[in-house]
């Protein structure tokens, strides 16, 4: 790639940090060059970034989180949690499993088939669903890659269910006529199986290491023989002292120059091999950032990738979390199971889950997912203030998902075969909503996670625009008269031609006063979720 003036000098300035304090590591790219064009590995140069259309039209997509750690059906961060003494999930593995010494996760992979999978089947479940693309998890923190990987041998090809899990997925994406995007979360397992190293501290196995340190001589004559453990568990390091996210503050031990390249390198083949339309990473800002210089190399690899394989046009969306508004430039802002409380100017996502990220037998047998009103009332909030919804929907360790996951994708459609022009297609309107929960604080805490916190009743509305046509959802089942504050005569130029409800042929009663505009109760209200008023403007 023709490196310009300020490259070099990003270059330059990565290897006085790396020499300085060992908090840069450059990565190599001589195995994966970074593709010459108009981006290269700078915030200045990312900023040229422009979110395609056909995102911003989208709104709402379908992702299959799933992966290895989903065939103990024990929900999220398993493979990390078996190997913490005493928690529910050791608990739970020494039962089923016996102990971590002798049976480890590598043996889950081995016991993980996919027997019953069909991606075809599902992906055209979820696009009937109204899905505008999907997602496939490419790598988990547990470090298995889903593909025929170049650089990891602990991939699904080689163990486990021994099938190209990516090439089935993105296959499926295509003949439904869906854009496919992948999510990679590896760069944290550096941190993640950390727990792996240790060994009980009571009990009959006191101090026999789990099997986090074994290594490929320990293997001969075992279904893993020729493999090395150390490759899938990266546990030849010290132990962090703090959290795994936060590369940035010193808590986790700095990952090594091999691991930065290996991570580089298969994240860079993921995307060579299947060219997705969208690239979601689990990490603040790009992976392994600030420590290592390996996420903008695949930032700017990407980006150009992808306009080489659009004719110049750049049609790729990438993800990030807690952004600076400078990095929100450069990348979509990814919001983790919550939504800001206010709109913003530039598109962004949330990520959320109707259960555990990973499938959870005790969310099934409890009935404790989303609701089909629960993830609706979340899209309209979400598309009000000019985000898109990516939702997950947790898929069983032999590749099928359940019978009450099926019911909420079946609520989740009914609801958009009647109203979904009020979301595909449309922009933000001047202001995103009104109601109780608009005066309400809800901050994000970290990445996200301030879903639920709020109770929408028919008292708050939520208000999107295409053309000269306004949509006004109301959040709740109305038991009254509605009043549209915003859309008094007082309150701005809005003359109104004509009021209709989706779904319903009855004619609507209404008035627009100086300081709102009034509809009366509709005797038949369509759907028991959101109802959607078109208001047709002058």
């Amino acid at each position: 790639m023709k490196l310009s003036i300020l490259s070099i000098a990003f270059v330059l300035l990565s290897f006085n940090m790396s020499a300085q304090d060992n908090k840069m590591v450059v990565v190599n790219t001589e195995k994966e060059p970074v593709a010459s064009g108009k981006f290269e590995p700078t915030w200045q140069s990312l900023s040229q970034y422009k979110v395609p259309e056909w995102f911003r039209n989208a709104k709402f997509g379908i992702w299959a989180h799933w992966g290895p750690q989903c065939q103990a059906e024990q929900g999220d961060w398993f493979a990390r949690g078996m190997y913490a003494e005493g928690s529910d999930y050791y608990n739970w593995f020494v039962k089923h499993y016996g102990p971590q010494s002798k049976f480890g996760f590598k043996d889950v992979i081995h016991d993980w088939k996919a027997e019953n999978w069909n991606p075809d089947k599902l992906v055209k479940l979820y696009k009937k669903t109204g899905a505008q693309y999907f997602f496939a998890m490419a790598n988990h923190h547990d470090n298995l890659d889903m593909w025929d990987s170049k650089y990891q041998e602990w991939n699904s090809v080689r163990v486990g269910p021994k099938k190209d899990i990516i090439a089935g997925w993105a296959k499926a994406a295509k003949d439904n006529h869906l854009p496919f995007g992948l999510s990679v979360h590896a760069s944290h397992a550096w941190w993640f199986y950390e727990t792996a190293q240790k060994a009980d501290t009571v009990g009959k196995y006191k101090g026999v290491s789990y099997d986090g340190n074994l290594t490929k001589a320990d293997g001969k004559g075992t279904w893993w023989d020729g493999l090395d453990p150390q490759e899938l568990y990266a546990q030849n390091h010290k132990p962090s002292t703090g959290w795994g996210w936060e590369w940035q503050k010193g808590a986790v031990t700095p990952p090594s120059q091999e691991y930065c390249e290996k991570f580089y390198n298969r994240t860079m083949d993921l995307i060579n091999k299947f060219n997705p339309d969208l690239l979601y990473f689990d990490d603040t800002t790009l992976p392994l950032y600030p420590i290592s210089d390996a996420g903008l190399k695949i930032a700017a690899h990407y980006y150009n990738h992808n306009m080489a394989s659009h004719k110049g046009k750049l049609e790729a969306v990438m993800f990030g979390k807690i952004l600076t508004d400078e990095q929100k430039k450069c990348m979509v802002w990814d919001v983790e199971r919550g939504a800001p409380d206010k709109a913003q100017d530039k598109a962004w996502q949330t990520c959320t889950c109707i259960g555990d990220w990973h499938y959870s037998r005790g969310i099934y047998e409890n009935g404790s997912y989303k609701s089909a009103a629960t993830v609706i009332r979340m899209l309209v909030d979400i598309v009000s203030k000019n985000g898109n919804l990516l939702l997950n929907i947790p898929v069983r360790g032999d590749g099928t998902i359940d019978d009450k996951e099926v019911a909420v994708l079946e609520g989740i459609a009914a609801w958009m075969d009647v109203n979904k022009e009020s979301i595909f297609d449309t922009r933000p309107w001047k202001i995103f909503g009104e109601g109780p929960s608009v005066d309400a604080v809800n901050k994000l805490d970290g990445a996200g996670f301030n879903e639920g916190k709020l109770a929408y009743t028919a008292k708050d509305i939520r208000y999107a625009q295409k053309g000269n046509v306004l949509y006004a959802t109301v959040m709740g089942i109305p038991t009254e008269d509605i009043s549209f504050k915003t859309l008094g005569k007082n309150n701005g130029k809005q003359k109104i031609k004509k009021i209709e409800l989706l779904g319903s042929k009855e004619k609507i009663i209404w008035k627009q006063g100086s300081d709102a505009l009034a509809i009366s109760k509709p005797n038949n209200i369509p759907n028991n979720i959101a109802v959607v008023f078109k208001i047709s403007l002058k």
